[in-house]
């Protein structure tokens, strides 16, 4: 009987928050597999921790860095360069939260950033956690932003996340993070094409990759176009104008700079007290996030909305009732199903 009980399940509430906070990484994937858990146990238990974890996030200072590029851009040599730079270089703990594109037949997902990373993977001070998108919008898993809350208060003074790629929803993991950089490649064509206008706006520090061997002057010539290109966007609110800069992550060129740049950043925006303000409204953000989520996932778990749905979408498609009839019903249904209950 004892081998057919999961890991998971052995586990208590104290164990958890103990496991986590001493760092311990075999406890915070376990917790993080916790979080990222659909079953509706899981989740009971995962807002027990985190609640619980709450009060210690105020002493674990970290930056939480998003980084999302074009495919082929080279985002995963990039953070293992970077990466080994803060460890090495810098004496700092790192999380890399690397989210897989999910199937979306299977809803399954190839997890191989481990691989990809070897070198990172490897080192006592990284820590590495591949999550599927499971097709969720903003190229971010789930919960990736409770798995950083998780590595904060593991003691990781800097945290990673690596995103699906760009697109027009790509703009929420600035929602989530300190510092947005964006990474682009020279010599694809027009660059200014292949990248929407929001994510160039959200960028705090745009790095044109692979700026080595004959790609060198293509990457000069396409920093110059986009420092150009940001003249033409509005200023940020919090007085920071994003920076372009060329690297080459295979001949660790360009890495110390960035890193300056993102430690320029976050000295800056502490002293102004847009850090914190930035972090508040991120908190306000989520909340209602949240709520929408809940609200959305209680609607569909109405057995009255799933008596009645196939019907209604059937009506809807085929044009014998207009949308905002067909919503209203549904709402309907489900106010007076949800007080019914009570």
């Amino acid at each position: 009987m004892e081998a057919n009980v999961p890991r998971r399940s052995r586990l208590s509430l104290s164990q958890y928050q103990e496991g986590v906070l001493a760092g311990d990484v075999i406890t915070l994937s376990r917790a993080i597999t916790l979080i990222e858990s659909r079953k509706e146990e899981d989740r009971a238990l995962s807002g027990l921790l985190l609640e619980g974890l709450l009060p210690y996030s105020k002493d674990k200072n970290c930056i939480r860095i998003g980084i999302t590029g074009v495919p082929g851009v080279g985002k995963s040599t990039f953070i293992e360069t970077f990466g080994m730079h803060l460890i090495e270089e810098v004496g700092l703990k790192l999380a890399v939260l690397a989210v897989d594109p999910s199937s979306e037949r299977s809803r399954g997902s190839i997890l191989g950033d481990k691989t990809r990373m070897a070198q990172l993977a490897a080192h006592p001070r990284a820590y590495i956690r591949p999550s599927p998108s499971q097709s969720t919008l903003g190229g971010i898993a789930k919960r990736t932003r409770e798995v950083m809350f998780l590595c904060q208060v593991a003691g990781y003074e800097v945290i990673l996340v690596e995103t699906v790629g760009v697109g027009q929803s790509e703009t929420m993991v600035s929602r989530m993070t300190d510092f947005f950089l964006l990474l682009m490649l020279a010599g694809a064509g027009d660059e200014l094409q292949g990248i929407k206008k929001g994510i160039m706006e959200m960028a705090d520090l745009i790095a044109i990759t692979k700026a080595d061997g004959e790609n060198k002057l293509a990457a000069q010539r396409a920093k110059a176009e986009y420092k150009n290109a940001l003249h033409l966007f509005p200023p940020k609110s919090n007085g920071w104008f994003p920076e372009v800069i060329t690297c080459s992550a295979l001949q660790k060129e360009g890495i110390v700079q960035i890193w300056e740049m993102i430690e320029k950043f976050a000295l800056e925006q502490q002293k102004k007290g847009f850090w914190i303000d930035n972090r508040s409204e991120q908190n306000v953000f989520w909340l209602k996030e949240t709520i929408r989520e809940t609200l959305e996932s209680s609607f569909y778990a109405q057995p009255t909305i799933q008596e009645h749905w196939q019907n209604t979408i059937h009506q809807v498609a085929t044009g014998a009732q207009d949308i905002s009839q067909a919503t209203n019903f549904l709402i309907d249904l489900y106010r007076k199903s949800f007080f019914s209950e009570k």
